[in-house]
């Protein structure tokens, strides 16, 4: 075999295990592994269609994540996100993310303040046809869309991470009466803040809105 396709085999078993990874980890965070379930390379590999291998070197990386517990000649035992992770993402991001809200309204031009508010124009549509699936991927967009902005590699890493991690609480949040729409009035003071090229008034405003919606969990027992 060349050196060239021995590389290439490498990068596509690299690439798999990656996709394995982020499926097991989706199925994790969405609730669909819940904690306390096992995990067995051969019933996973069977589920996703895949060899043990990819699945091998997915739980490794999750387990390294905390994710889920390797046990000895048991297979792997789903961790998932508690009540108390909960409540230390949503104070991490409130620090993180309003410096990212700062360091974006310092950053945006007039094109990627428009699209924010694109952005907040589609999640009102959505919100009032109660799509509430439409309306949280717009809640994903929205925060991307900052975290970009930041034009730091490393703090749009660490966010995404953190949004991604309570998913499937932020879902349940947004579907409590009245939540959506107070989102949608913190995500236009928001880009409010930033169309005024004020980066103090964004940064509070940030921090505000992630407060508001873990106590919005809270008040809901939602992280119980």
């Amino acid at each position: 075999m060349s050196p060239e396709l021995d590389m290439d085999n490498v990068r596509q078993s690299a690439n798999l295990a990656e996709s394995v990874y982020y499926q097991i980890r989706k199925q994790i965070l969405n609730g669909k592994y819940k904690p306390g379930q096992g995990l067995t390379e051969l019933e996973v590999s069977k589920e996703l269609g895949v060899s043990r291998t990819p699945v091998r070197e997915a739980l490794k990386h999750l387990e390294s994540e905390g994710l889920i517990e390797m046990r000895p000649n048991r297979g792997a035992l789903v961790v998932g996100i508690g009540p108390s992770d909960i409540e230390d993402i949503y104070e991490i991001r409130s620090l993180l993310e309003g410096r990212a809200a700062q360091k974006a309204a310092e950053a945006a031009g007039e094109a990627s303040i428009e699209k924010l508010s694109e952005i907040v124009d589609l999640t009102e549509f959505y919100i009032s046809r109660n799509d509430f699936d439409r309306v949280t991927a717009m809640d994903d967009r929205f925060h991307r869309k900052i975290y970009e902005l930041t034009g730091s590699r490393i703090l749009q890493r660490i966010l995404t991470e953190l949004h991604a991690y309570a998913e499937n609480i932020r879902e349940r949040s947004i579907r409590e009466p009245g939540r959506a729409l107070a989102m949608l009035e913190e995500h236009r003071g928001i880009v409010e803040a930033m169309k005024n090229h004020d980066p103090h008034m964004a940064s509070e405003r940030m921090i505000r809105h992630v407060l508001n919606s873990a106590a919005n969990m809270e008040k809901n027992h939602l992280m119980e």
